[in-house]
């Protein structure tokens, strides 16, 4: 099956919006990524410009409350990142673009 350049094009532009999630981050010279515990993310990016308490989650496994916290830094470009930790473990990175 062939396709056409511009059939490429369209499929890769429709697949795009579904990369916005990201695994790592960079801060200055240095690169956080999932799994970072909290005091090496503020060590490598320094305090964040918010910092809220979303909530608590039980463990699955274990009978543990984990605290979940959602930390911002920026705006960068225009680009606000979204730090997600659960437990101290960084569990999602986020990029959203402000107004």
């Amino acid at each position: 099956m062939r396709f056409s350049l511009a059939t490429l094009t369209i499929l890769l532009a429709l697949c795009a919006p579904f990369a916005a999630q990201a695994d790592t981050l960079r801060c200055g010279s240095q690169l956080i990524s999932l799994g970072d515990r909290s005091f090496e993310v503020q060590q490598k990016c320094g305090e964040p410009a918010f910092r809220d308490l979303v909530g608590y989650s039980l463990g699955a496994y274990e009978r543990r409350e984990y605290k979940i916290e959602e930390w911002v830094y920026g705006p960068d470009n225009g680009m606000l990142s979204i730090l997600t930790f659960e437990g101290n473990r960084l569990r999602s990175i986020e990029r959203r673009r402000t107004r």
